[in-house]
């Protein structure tokens, strides 16, 4: 077994990358970190959350991950072969995708309700000073063709520190997860109050950004209280909402 720091190491310097190369690759995927993140998650100080992590094996071209942590995948088509075997597996699936006999069904429509109704929290989250999530009130709206297909919830949004992306009084829905990629922008508790910012997780310690520059980063101490709500997957404004009893 190989541990995920190492299946990173090698994989890194298999590409000819260095580590601030690798950070720079992460930051165009919009996952900002630091070499000396990197430096850490190699040495096992720390571990990549799991969205960094599946981009960093797209970016390394790490194939099977079961196979680079556990030493052999027996689930795949290829285990017990040799580079050469795998190769002619590889060649035979070219010929099969070349032969345009084998493409996945295109033609299969999903199916989707009619009507989406989502939870909203009123006045929950600030942009600026912070308000409470918990216990504050909520209320169902059908939000069909308006709220991204995976969002948990919607929160309203208070304040303008977010901005111009995120306005006054806009809705931003939201996944519900417990961690979050640095670089990510998510709902968060800190001691008592609920905020929407971009997360910095760095190598010394976890920052709060506002886009707007006027608001100064908030530090997450070591003995605060601090939760991941979710993240930030979309917005719409107040007026594309229609309120209907559930």
């Amino acid at each position: 077994m190989h541990s995920i720091g190492k299946i990173i190491a090698e994989s890194r310097k298999k590409k000819g990358l260095s580590q601030p190369e690798l950070a720079d690759l992460l930051s165009e995927q919009g996952i900002h970190v630091t070499a000396k993140a990197i430096s850490k998650w190699e040495t096992d100080a720390r571990e990549p959350g799991l969205h960094t992590f599946f981009t960093l094996c797209r970016l390394l071209e790490i194939e099977d991950i079961y196979d680079a942590y556990f030493g052999v995948n027996p689930y795949s088509v290829m285990n017990g072969l040799n580079q050469a075997g795998k190769d002619r597996i590889k060649d035979y699936a070219d010929i099969l995708r070349a032969s345009g006999l084998f493409k996945p069904d295109s033609n299969i429509i999903p199916f989707r309700p009619t009507a989406v109704f989502k939870d909203i929290y009123e006045d929950a989250v600030s942009a600026g000073t912070g308000n409470f999530l918990t216990d504050t009130p909520k209320n169902s709206y059908e939000v069909s063709g308006i709220a991204p297909d995976h969002a948990s919830f919607g929160v309203r949004i208070s304040g303008d520190s977010m901005e111009p992306e995120y306005l006054n009084g806009e809705i931003a829905w939201i996944q519900q997860k417990d961690s979050l990629s640095s670089g990510e922008v998510g709902i968060f508790y800190l001691n008592g109050e609920a905020y929407i910012k971009k997360l910095y997780d760095e190598p010394d310690g976890l920052r709060l950004l506002s886009l707007n520059k006027k608001y100064a980063p908030i530090i997450v101490q070591e003995n605060d209280s601090f939760k991941v709500f979710g993240k930030v997957i979309g917005k719409c404004s107040s007026s594309d909402i229609h309120k209907r009893k559930q």
